[in-house]
């Protein structure tokens, strides 16, 4: 099985628990995953916690596929991990991790994936889903840039708090 890799990182001007927070929030994934995905949660009232299971669907080159998700490692503000317990992937891991830097936070993302059926899988992978995954990191990113910018910095909220 190869195992590909993406690393993302974005800085984002808000404390580490806000940062954290939209993140952590799965209602936020309809948020920041492209329209095109069709992207929708099935699992109501989500409570994050280590071994907490989400089913969504989405929508891919037309097919309507189901995605259970699990996430296996919960360790708020610093950390989550979900990981793919059914869906179009052989492995799915994303790990999420927040550092508080000067002026916000460095939000980083690892995503490791395997598609099924080598060596049509890998021929795919060339193709288009590779292209296809760094677009919706790139259309995550964005809109994720614009839920922090709709949020007070903390030098705002440090300035608001002083009489």
């Amino acid at each position: 099985m190869t195992v590909h890799v993406l690393e993302r990182e974005m800085f984002a001007p808000v404390s580490l628990q806000d940062a954290f927070s939209i993140f952590e929030n799965p209602n936020n994934l309809a948020l920041i995953t492209p329209p095109w995905l069709n992207f929708r949660i099935l699992t109501p009232d989500v409570v994050m916690r280590e071994g907490a299971l989400i089913d969504y669907t989405i929508r891919w080159l037309g097919l309507s596929m189901r995605w259970r998700t699990l996430i296996s490692r919960y360790q708020p503000p610093y950390e989550f991990v979900d990981e793919q317990v059914r869906g179009p992937y052989r492995l799915w891991r994303h790990r999420h991790t927040f550092q508080t830097v000067n002026g916000g936070v460095l939000a980083r993302d690892r995503v490791e994936y395997a598609l099924p059926l080598p060596p049509v899988g890998e021929l795919a992978h060339a193709l288009v889903v590779r292209r296809q995954i760094e677009q919706i990191f790139d259309y995550r990113e964005r809109k994720l840039s614009e839920l922090f910018a709709a949020l007070p910095t903390a030098w705002e909220r440090q300035s608001r708090s002083r009489p």
